[in-house]
């Protein structure tokens, strides 16, 4: 069987510093950490493929841009024959506190465009998630210049120390299953 991880953000050197790309982040270090050789193009995204135990995983970073996110993972979940319930989605969250990973079995998008093209695009939001808390705007801030707003250096510094937690759970996901990384990450 193939399962994928799959980190959600925007390409391009102006998005990476951003907490829009907290699951682009999360993708690499999963990818370093299991050793994935090189990334590839397909489907729209950057694939690092990876043998995990007794499956095939699939990492990718969808290139369309979040608002498209979807098409590009349909496309590699028939190609490596992906069940929905097998995709493990890492993004980032407003609606849990910044520096926090939460571990999720499906549900809506919440407003998050790139979960919004994934349910569209799947038929349905029964994928995993792990979720990035990057808290919510200041003030009356608009949510979409938050998240795309380069960040100063401590802000950035605390997202750093959160993406090998997230990548910890992607991994405990992987390892546990989704009901055992619920009490382990989300019991805080």
């Amino acid at each position: 069987m193939a399962l994928m991880v799959v980190g959600l953000g925007n390409p391009g050197p102006q998005y990476e510093n951003t907490r829009h790309n907290a699951g682009f982040m999360v993708a690499d270090l999963l990818a370093e950490n299991l050793r994935v050789g090189y990334w590839k193009d397909e489907a729209g995204a950057k694939v690092g493929l990876v043998r995990f135990g007794d499956d095939d995983l699939v990492i990718a970073k969808p290139q369309t841009f979040m608002n498209l996110s979807g098409t590009a993972v349909a496309k590699l979940a028939r190609t490596h024959e992906v069940p929905v319930e097998g995709i493990i989605v890492v993004h980032d969250d407003l609606d849990i506190p910044e520096a926090t990973v939460r571990v999720k079995r499906g549900g809506g998008h919440g407003g998050h465009n790139g979960l919004r093209s994934l349910v569209s695009a799947l038929g349905g939001g029964d994928f995993l998630r792990v979720r990035v808390g990057i808290g919510r705007p200041p003030g009356r801030q608009d949510p979409a210049d938050f998240v795309l707003e380069p960040l100063r250096r401590e802000v950035a510094e605390r997202l750093a120390d959160v993406v090998p937690h997230a990548a910890q759970a992607a991994l405990h996901v992987l390892e546990h299953g989704v009901e055992s990384a619920m009490r382990e990450y989300n019991a805080d």
